[in-house]
């Protein structure tokens, strides 16, 4: 059965590992055919600012094409 998960993302990727994470268990699941709806709100938003750090931007572009969705 395909569940829904959200995510919230409120961390700068500077100051810990909690953009690692969010792209790590947003791949597991979407590899296990869930959806997954990511929310960057205060310092997340860095995470997903071209050129603030660019393989974490490539790896949630990478999600966004396999079905992350992003609201801002």
């Amino acid at each position: 059965m395909s569940r829904e998960f959200v995510m919230f993302l409120t961390t700068t990727p500077y100051s810990s590992e909690n953009t690692n994470t969010i792209i790590k268990l947003a791949d597991a699941a979407l590899r296990k055919g869930h959806r997954v709806k990511l929310i960057a709100s205060g310092d997340g938003v860095f995470s997903v600012v071209k050129g603030q750090v660019p393989r974490a931007l490539a790896a949630l572009e990478n999600l966004v094409g396999r079905g992350l969705k992003v609201d801002i």
